[in-house]
């Protein structure tokens, strides 16, 4: 029972693990500071912490899925640089925290919403600047 548990979370893994790369490779051919390798790390992170999560605690695991959001926002913060009227790294900072959103959908096995989000960031993040 338990190896059929890991092995599920292991596939769940590799598929926020594909989502997180479809977002990191937009942001990475825009040579961007977040690109494939920290999309997946966040993405994969965010589903095996909502993973444990369920697993740890399944009669309230707000506590520590709350604790990605917070996170996720921490390290997005990082990201965002103001430098007189400009402010840069605000997309980023809004993939990563999509990023974290995608993974714990699939930790929490939505995997068709998943999916969309990731279908449709991808979509978002091809637009041009100039639309």
């Amino acid at each position: 029972m338990i190896l059929e548990q890991e092995f599920q979370i292991v596939l769940k893994l590799l598929l926020s693990g594909l989502f997180g790369f479809i977002i990191g490779y937009t942001r990475e051919k825009l040579n961007k500071p977040a690109g494939i390798r920290t999309h997946m790390l966040v993405c994969m992170g965010a589903n095996f912490i909502t993973d444990m999560s369920l697993i740890l605690s399944p009669s309230d695991p707000t506590k520590m899925i709350g604790q990605i959001v917070t996170g996720i926002g921490f390290l997005g913060a990082g990201t965002i640089f103001k430098d007189k009227n400009r402010i840069s790294g605000l997309t980023t900072a809004a993939s990563l925290w999509v990023v974290a959103a995608i993974g714990m959908g699939v930790g929490a096995e939505f995997y068709l919403t998943s999916l969309f989000l990731t279908v449709i960031s991808f979509v978002i993040l091809s637009l041009s600047k100039t639309l």
